[in-house]
């Protein structure tokens, strides 16, 4: 009966006559449309059908297209998504599990027209908000095959482009259809991840190939429009936008895996590109976890080449920018610490020219140029990122730096690779170029922020290496840290201008915490220049670091003492070049002569005492006429005209501290300190600087010892004091200098010439008489405490007397109330 039924149309159920009237005679007139409104009503007034629709016209559907009706199939997706869009019953879910049946089929095809038609209609389901929602629906089946459309191959180019486009609107439709359904399949789950994001990659890869075959300037538009490239890129940026806390790991991993796969990390410009994506469209409280990922991809390609490394360190270098403007949170020491982690093994890599540290048969050798780009890719990072972080974390990131700096030691092992370079030097300098990318450009108002005890200590302790370059990054890492106003540049040249006002300087008065700063640590800061000066293998690059942080101290740190002590470093220097105990070379003497005229020149015009400008003036005319080699202007050249003989320098050549302090003291400074030579401290920094010789720094703890010697302290009457005498004393002053001077002198030589063992006796005898005067004052000064009965213990070795109990002894009466 119910074959019967099928074949006569009357006897058919009343849902398959109205799907049947939907479809006209030929394929080419199209819906029916009034036949289309009366299925729509009746799906609607009888949603308990509506499955059954479903089912009858996917079975249409699938006859159609075994028969390559294919105008027939277009109706019948026609008519599903009328009836998707319409009915929005309780019974849905089974209608839809035929739409999806049908989709599937489309998209199984080997006709792209028919995988574009099932694509669109998914499309069209997938902006759809279902009111009921579905336990058993999976989308695995249209990720796999979006994700194959994604990749087309074929052979015509505007095929293999719709194809590519309906593979990434695929892709998007399933993300917006599972992405807030919680009882959809979760999208985020790599199986998932793992096909659309490479796909998506895929696509803004070639994105040169479709913009150079754009057939003519007029069609760019619209080419434009329809390029895969900008549809991959916004629906990559509508899936990270919807990405959660949890899920932004699995979106990352696949963009890194495929980085890696296509080899897309050397050229660096399509891996910049991506991460640029990424960073912009997560949320911002998101971006600390892609820097986290960058980094964890990095130490496990630390073994890969210098080139991949160099690439992830620059993809870095952008992400951390822009993540800087968001919350990074803790990743800011952790990204310093792999950074210079990286840094170190780059080292490491260089020296040994290998990853293991032994070079094999099967080792892979190392190119050292590239290791060297990648650890200048590493210094530009560090640099980029610091300069983005604000105040209290970028100086928490410069206490970090240099922490990992190896402190200078007298016994510091030399670790040679095959170059012959000391590892511990190569980490320094690498290091203390890190520091100076983060110091640059740093402004904090409190140099007490700025350059912590902890820190300054250390970084001094490093201006005592031997290494030029050591050196010269010392000096500019504490002018980057001093100027606060942007005059740096302005003394870029030594030069002795007969107007500063020309240069526009930034001056401010010194604060009251910038004068703190400067009481606790001038003397540090002005020993430290005073040895640099000292320095034979100075340059000339070394002389403009010192000028410019001499000046710069006068403009940003100085009051009326700290011009009066950088006036007498400066005087010292000069005394250093004239005098020449270190037995300096003819250039480095006629540089401190050129630096001292320099400096002088700018402070005299700072102060504005006209006598003191006088006086600077007179003697730098006097050298442009008789010694032009003392003066920046003939030293500090390409060519330098230098003088071979300095030994015979007149007075007029010369900066007097005698007239400065006159002239100056008339003015309000301090004479009586401007009178006085600079002399450095000494400290414990002086052995670890390689550059001093033990026997040196022994002269001078001796000298100082000697002043207080139990053996110059001889017991004389107190002599009357006259007039006469004060004159005498005023008289001789001159003379009681110079002889001491010459002592000093006759004890440095002593100690530098005299044989080891003379020294070692001379220094066990010096230790023996002052234990003995020791001794002395302690069988003096430490007693035993008198006796509550008045008697008076003995001294050492000798019976004691038992003293009497408080309670035995007897008082007066008047201490009785």
């Amino acid at each position: 009966m119910y074959g019967v039924c099928g074949c006569c149309s009357a006897l058919r159920p009343r849902y398959k006559r109205l799907v049947d009237n939907i479809f006209p005679e030929d394929p080419e007139d199209g819906l029916v449309k009034t036949n289309m409104e009366k299925l729509t009503f009746y799906a609607l007034s009888a949603p308990e059908k509506l499955d059954r629709i479903g089912a009858y016209l996917s079975e249409r559907l699938i006859r159609d297209v075994g028969r390559h009706r294919y105008g027939y199939v277009c109706i019948a997706m026609e008519a599903l998504d009328q009836l998707l869009m319409a009915c929005h019953c309780q019974s849905i879910n089974l209608f839809v599990e035929s739409f999806l049946k049908m989709v599937a089929k489309l998209l199984e095809s080997e006709k792209p027209n028919l995988q574009i038609l099932g694509t669109n209609s998914f499309v069209k389901f997938a902006n759809i908000e279902e009111d009921t929602p579905s336990y058993h629906r999976s989308y695995d089946f249209f990720v796999s095959r979006f994700s194959e459309m994604c990749h087309s191959s074929h052979d015509d180019l505007e095929i293999k482009t719709k194809i590519r486009m309906s593979g990434i609107k695929g892709l998007q439709g399933v993300v917006r259809k599972t992405v807030n359904d919680e009882l959809q399949a979760n999208i985020w789950d790599p199986q998932h991840m793992d096909k659309i994001v490479p796909s998506l990659l895929f696509n803004l890869q070639h994105v040169e190939e479709a913009e150079s075959r754009s057939p003519s300037p007029l069609q760019a538009p619209e080419k434009e429009k329809e390029s895969p490239a900008e549809l991959a890129e916004r629906c990559l940026r509508e899936l990270l936008g919807r990405a959660a806390f949890g899920n932004i790991k699995n979106a990352i991993k696949p963009v890194l895996i495929h980085l890696d796969n296509h080899s897309l990390w050397e050229p660096k410009v399509f891996a910049i590109r991506c991460f640029k994506i990424i960073m912009y469209s997560i949320q911002p409280q998101h971006s600390h976890l892609v820097i986290q990922q960058l980094l964890g991809h990095l130490d496990a390609n630390s073994r890969s080449a210098a080139t991949v490394r160099a690439g992830i360190v620059e993809v870095l270098s952008e992400a951390a920018v822009i993540a800087a403007t968001g919350s990074v949170g803790p990743t800011v020491l952790e990204m310093f610490n792999t950074l210079l982690r990286q840094l170190r093994l780059s080292i490491d890599y260089a020296l040994t020219g290998s990853y293991d540290g032994a070079v094999s048969l099967g080792t892979k050798i190392i190119k050292e140029h590239e290791e060297r780009m990648f650890q200048e890719a590493v210094i530009k990072t560090v640099g980029s990122f610091a300069s983005t972080l604000p105040t209290y974390q970028r100086s928490e990131v410069i206490l970090f730096i240099m922490s990992k700096v190896p402190r200078p030691s007298l016994h510091q092992a030399v670790d040679t690779g095959r170059t012959g370079e000391n590892r511990n030097r190569l980490t320094q300098i690498m290091l203390l170029k890190s520091l100076l990318q983060v110091s640059t450009g740093f402004q904090c108002n409190n140099m007490m922020s700025a350059l912590p005890s902890n820190f300054l200590d250390r970084l001094l302790s490093t201006a005592l290496m031997e290494d030029a370059e050591i050196r010269l990054f010392v000096l500019e890492i504490l002018i980057s840290f001093i100027d606060r106003h942007g005059n740096r540049h302005k003394f870029s040249t030594i030069s002795t201008l007969s107007d500063i006002s020309v240069l526009k300087l930034k001056v401010d008065k010194c604060s009251r915490q910038d004068t703190v700063f400067m009481k606790k640590h001038s003397q540090q800061l002005y020993r430290h220049i005073y040895l640099s000066c000292k320095e034979e293998t100075n340059v000339q690059k070394h002389y403009e670091a010192l000028y410019g942080l001499l000046a710069l101290i006068s403009i940003e740190l100085a009051n009326e003492e700290v011009v009066v002590d950088l006036i007498r470093l400066v005087l010292a220097v000069q005394d250093v070049a004239q005098v020449n105990e270190e037995n300096l070379p003819v250039y480095n003497r006629c540089a401190l002569y050129a630096l001292g005229a320099a400096y002088l020149n700018l402070i005299s015009q700072l102060t504005t005492v006209p006598a003191f400008c006088q006086h600077i003036h007179e003697v730098i005319e006097t050298r442009k006429k008789e010694a032009p080699y003392m003066l920046p202007e003939d030293v500090f050249v390409e060519r330098p005209r230098l003088s071979q003989n300095l030994d015979g320098v007149v007075i007029e050549l010369l900066f007097r501290q005698s007239k400065i302090s006159e002239v100056l003291g008339g003015s309000g400074y301090n004479s009586d300190r401007l009178c006085l030579p600079y002399i450095p401290q000494l400290t414990d920094e002086d052995r670890l600087s390689k550059r001093r010789s033990i026997g040196e720094t022994i002269s001078l703890q001796v000298e100082v010892e000697s002043r207080n010697s139990p053996e110059k302290e001889e017991r004389v009457p107190a002599e009357e004091i006259t007039y006469e005498t004060l004159k005498k004393a005023i008289v001789d002053s001159v003379a009681v200098e110079e002889q001491e001077r010459e002592r000093r002198r006759q004890v440095v030589e002593k100690f530098q010439k005299a044989p080891f063992e003379e020294i070692a006796a001379h220094c066990g005898a010096r230790a023996s008489l002052l234990q003995s005067k020791l001794n002395q004052i302690f069988e003096i000064t430490i007693r035993p405490p008198p006796s509550p009965s008045g008697t008076i213990t003995a001294a050492y070795g000798q019976p004691q007397n038992h003293s009497i109990p408080v309670y035995e002894m007897k008082f007066p009466d008047l201490c009785v109330y």
